[in-house]
């Protein structure tokens, strides 16, 4: 049976680390196979918008535009409906392939049989 990897990043770069394993283990799943579905909440929205992601430095972390980059080709990328109203942000300002979705779908997808959910 193949498992589903939902993760969902509440921190933006306000918290690097945090940030930045969000992604990391994101794009890792995606590398490995699995089906891997990352939600981005709060101040995390940010790194859906195109140059943010380039403008995030961890150092000796994978540089973050390259994991969205992963994640997008291979993932889905989800951005909290209510968190990117709160800052004015509609699909039009994200990276493509972003969807806007809020707490129902991601409920439905974290209660599959299949899935593992993990908050940062």
């Amino acid at each position: 049976m193949s498992r589903t990897l939902v993760i969902k990043l509440t921190a933006g770069a306000e918290e690097p680390e945090r940030a930045n394993q969000a992604f990391t283990v994101a794009a890792t799943a995606v590398a490995s196979g699995a089906t891997v579905s990352l939600w981005l909440t709060g101040e995390a929205v940010w790194f859906a918008v195109p140059g943010r992601a380039e403008a995030f430095d961890l150092p000796h972390a994978a540089p973050l535009a390259d994991l969205l980059a992963a994640v997008l080709a291979g993932g889905t990328l989800t951005a909290c409906t209510q968190c990117a109203k709160r800052r004015d942000l509609t699909e039009a300002d994200f990276h493509p392939g972003t969807r806007i979705a809020g707490a129902p779908a991601f409920t439905e997808e974290i209660l599959q049989d299949s899935a593992q959910a993990i908050v940062y």
